[in-house]
Order: C-alpha cells, then structure tokens, then sequence
C-alpha cells in the first residue's frame, strides 16, 4: 500500500483516480483550492462522492472522508509554499500526482495570471517539497495542447513541441522542462501525462461535451468553432485514469541511449519521460454533435462559427510508447462513453 498525494481531487480526473487508488488498496490524501473557475456544485458533488463533505472543510485542515477509511482531503493552494511543504514534511508521501492546474485553452487568453499562479508557482513548489522530502515518484498533468503547431499526425512525444500556441500550453510545456530540470540535477523520477480531449461523466462544464449537452437540452444553439472543420482525439476518463496508474506504479528510470547530438525530447538520461494518454482514434466534430444528439434523442441548433485563437485543427495521439512500456492502449468508444456521461448530466441536474 502506497501513500499517495493527488492533487486536484475536487477536479474531474483527480476525483476519479482517487475513487479508484482508494478501493485498490492505497493511501491518499486528496488537496485542492476548490476555486469558482466553473460549477461549484461540480466540485462540491464530487468531494461528496468521496465522502468529504463541504462543511467539514477548512483551508489548510485535513479532512477525514466518510466513505473511505484511508482517505483524507485538504483544501490549499500550490502557490501557499509554507502550507504545501509542512504537508509534504509531515506526511511523507511516497508518490505524488499533481493535477491541480489552471485549465483552459480559451480562458488563458482572459486571466493569464491564473495560469503563472497555479501552473508554473504552483508547480514549482510541488516540485520543491518533491525534492526535499525524497518523493518516489511525481507524476503530473500536462496536455496534447503542447503540440501547438505541429502539423505532423499523430502526435509522438519524440516530436519537438516548441511551438505551443496558447499561454495554457505554454505553462504545460514549462512544467515538462522544470521537471526535467529537477530529474536532472537531483535525481527525482518525473513523468508528464499529456492528456488528450478527456470526457465522462462528472466531467468539466467549460468542455465542448458538457456546454453542448448544456445546449441542446435547453434547446439553445451550439457553437460550433472552424465551422466544423476539427477533430479531437477524445479519451474516455476510466482510461486516462488507467494510465495515469500505470505510469505512477512505474517510475522512470532514465534513457541510456539518450544522447545530446541527437537530443529524443521525450525521454532523458535522468529518470524523467513523457507520455501520451489518448484513443489513438480521432473524432471529427461534427461526428461527436451527432453522437451527443442520439445519446439526447435531440437534434441541436448549430452556429457555426470560426476558429478560435489558441485552438488547434486536429488532435491525434501516438500512445506506442504507452502500449510498448506499460503495456496499455485506450480504448473506449465514444457512444459508451457520451452515453455514461449523458446518464450523469441527467441524473446531476435532474432533467
């Protein structure tokens, strides 16, 4: 049994991967700011599922949960340095996966400061009590949004990824140097979990399946961004949260073929890699109204629009490095997959 610390768990896959940490066996304590950035009751529901409830809860006091005997929950923020080391001193936690993060692709282009605050100070600090208190392993979020402009499909992690066209990718993209940095000079196993397009139930209302599902059952229109013109590689949250347990029960342990004359960016001679968790399977978008519309019985009133600043076109994941190290490829459907988080919606908001 591992004593693990996930941070995010008031998030959508940081809930989910505690659920499922939990009832294998493990230790975790759970930590989150709970912040307004969407639906409070979102974040409050999914605390409740893990038996932590909301009244109990006070910044910087651990919560024990109701419904699992080894489960304890903390509010705080990344950016509290003094409140995140006396934890980490404290509990000595043998893995760390850090999903806490400032999300969004579009809203980075409103708030840039959240993403300095909570993605690069936030995840210095992780990596900082990390370091100091000989974490085994830190896993952590990053995002397929750090191919950028790259145009070459699918996406490898052996692909430069220099050009990042969103302040949200650009802060991911730091996170994968500065941990990097830290495998390096002090020999800490690091790993960056570049998650592509995740969806199901209790997922985040700011993402395309929620805000459509939204829609359509108020009978207002979708936008619809590129009018139409995209496709996302769209990843089925139980899978994400198979991988990102692969990775975390498996450390890196450095590339020994790794040279500097021909630099692989996506493994290193210090114990530090990157993956790709995605279906290996883009959906064109218009392809995914339609499946949200059977899943409704509904037809949506669409308004196409053009395509965003900070979008991309295309998102398509090469998982061979997944499949070839953790033995592990992703493969839920999309109609299982609408559907589940159809009956939550429903089932959530009562409609």
């Amino acid at each position: 049994m591992a004593k693990i610390l996930i941070t995010g768990t008031a998030g959508f896959i940081g809930f989910h991967l505690a659920k499922r940490l939990l009832e294998r066996g493990d230790q975790v304590i759970g930590l989150d700011s709970i912040n307004d950035y969407y639906d409070i009751r979102v974040k409050h529901g999914r605390l409740d599922q893990t038996g932590i409830d909301i009244k109990d809860v006070h910044y910087g006091k651990l919560v024990q949960s109701s419904k699992y005997p080894a489960y304890r929950f903390i509010q705080l923020k990344l950016e509290d340095a003094e409140n995140l080391n006396k934890l980490f001193a404290s509990e000595q936690f043998d893995r760390v996966i850090n999903l806490a993060a400032q999300a969004g692709v579009r809203y980075s282009l409103e708030n840039p400061q959240a993403y300095i605050d909570s993605n690069i100070v936030g995840f210095v600090n992780v990596l900082e009590a990390s370091r100091h208190n000989k974490v085994g392993h830190l896993s952590y979020a990053s995002s397929s949004s750090v191919y950028g402009l790259n145009e070459t499909m699918p996406f490898s992690i052996h692909h430069n990824v220099d050009h990042p066209i969103s302040l949200y990718a650009a802060s991911k993209k730091s996170n994968e140097l500065m941990a990097h940095t830290y495998s390096h000079l002090f020999n800490l196993p690091t790993t960056g979990l570049r998650f592509f397009t995740v969806y199901g139930s209790w997922g985040r209302p700011d993402m395309a399946l929620f805000l459509f599902t939204k829609a359509i059952l108020e009978g207002k229109p979708i936008n619809i961004f590129n009018n139409g013109e995209m496709s996302r590689d769209f990843t089925y949250v139980d899978d994400i949260v198979e991988g990102v347990i692969r990775v975390n029960d498996n450390p890196p342990k450095g590339n020994k073929e790794w040279s500097g004359k021909n630099p692989d960016p996506g493994t290193a001679k210090a114990p530090y890699t990157v993956y790709n968790i995605g279906n290996n399977s883009p959906v064109k978008l218009m392809d995914f109204v339609s499946t949200i519309e059977k899943c409704l019985g509904i037809e949506a009133k669409k308004n196409f629009m053009p395509m965003q600043a900070g979008d991309v076109a295309a998102t398509y994941a090469d998982v061979q490095d997944l499949i070839d190290n953790l033995g592990y490829k992703p493969e839920t459907s999309l109609e299982f997959g609408v559907g589940e988080f159809v009956k939550w919606y429903r089932s959530f908001y009562s409609v």
